[in-house]
């Protein structure tokens, strides 16, 4: 077990949730020797990627399905956790955020470290209707500010579900790109502004 790892499992109490055992001790054993075995370090993907913090810990334990209790409370933690905009605007510009949704580079162990990491946001989701490409793990984003509008509610909602998605539903799929600072603020903002602006090919 990492240092990151036991620092994050040892947070659990300070939110008075209690760590489930997993069902089958055995078969996570196996796992976690499978992963040592087979798992090496290669530039910058270190192996501290595997560690799981106490949110993916209680989800892993529970498949994906804590106490309403203990969701409620990596909610309102993970909500108090989201870093926002310095100049306090969450909408950029959406040609930028379109050029983010589109790029999934950065962050693997090819990649050089400092490199801009991209949203890869059609890697799950619908969001140009002239994008022929695009995985349907996340629902279609096709007009999303269209049938939503872009209120301040709305901004602040979209910004938060980019930033970390944990932060509405405990255990979601969908990656804590702020969370884990694989996008800055001004990235999201781009990101909120393709799928809220009037003019961004999401809402024509």
């Amino acid at each position: 077990m990492t240092k990151k790892l036991i620092l994050a499992v040892a947070a659990i109490p300070c939110l008075g949730l209690a760590l489930p055992a997993f069902a089958d001790a055995s078969a996570s054993a196996k796992a976690i020797e499978t992963i040592k075995r087979d798992f090496k370090p290669r530039g910058q993907a270190d192996l501290d990627r595997l560690a799981e913090d106490f949110v993916q810990a209680l989800c892993n334990r529970t498949a994906n399905n804590p106490s309403p209790e203990n969701a409620k409370r990596i909610e309102a933690d993970q909500l108090a956790k989201v870093k926002y905009p310095a100049d306090g605007k969450l909408m950029g510009d959406w040609k930028k955020g379109e050029s983010l949704a589109q790029s999934g580079r950065g962050f693997t162990w090819t990649d050089n470290p400092g490199l801009p990491v991209g949203g890869n946001c059609y890697n799950c989701h619908q969001i140009s209707p002239k994008e022929v490409a695009f995985g349907t793990v996340g629902p279609s984003l096709l007009q999303y500010g269209k049938l939503r509008g872009n209120s301040p509610e709305i901004q602040k909602y979209t910004y938060v579900k980019i930033f970390n998605a944990k932060a509405y539903n405990a255990c979601s799929d969908m990656p804590r790109f702020g969370h884990v600072d694989a996008l800055k603020p001004e990235q999201i903002k781009d990101l909120v502004a393709l799928l809220l602006d009037p003019e961004s090919p999401v809402n024509k």
